[in-house]
C-alpha cells in the first residue's frame, strides 16, 4: 500500500516543470505535469504520487495529516523514517 505524504513545495523549476518539495525533512523532486499550469505555487502543500505532483491541499488539512503521521512513526528512529519515506518513491500502481 502507497501513502501520500502532505510535501510542501520550496522551489519551482518552470523551464523543466519540476517542484522541488520537502517532506518531513526528505527533498525529493517531482513533476508538475499532471497539473494545471499555475496552480501550484511555492508554499503550497501537494500529495505525490511515483514522482508526480497529483493533487494541491490546503495547509491546514496538510498540517493535520503531518501531525497523525508523526504519531504513527514516532516510534521509529530517525533513519527508518526517512528510509521509510525514501521508499515511497518505489510505490507501484497496485
Amino acid at each position: 500500500m502507497c501513502l501520500s505524504i502532505p510535501s510542501k513545495v520550496t522551489k519551482i523549476d518552470k523551464n523543466t516543470n519540476i517542484a522541488t518539495v520537502n517532506t518531513m525533512g526528505i527533498n525529493r523532486d517531482a513533476s508538475l505535469d499532471l497539473m494545471e499550469e499555475g496552480i501550484v505555487n511555492i508554499g503550497d502543500y501537494v500529495l505525490l504520487h511515483v514522482g508526480f505532483i497529483i493533487n494541491k491541499i490546503d495547509e491546514e488539512d496538510a498540517l493535520l495529516s503531518l501531525e497523525t503521521f508523526k504519531n504513527i512513526l514516532e516510534q521509529m528512529d530517525e533513519d527508518e523514517l526517512k528510509q521509510t519515506i525514501k521508499d515511497s518513491d518505489n510505490c507501484q500502481n497496485e
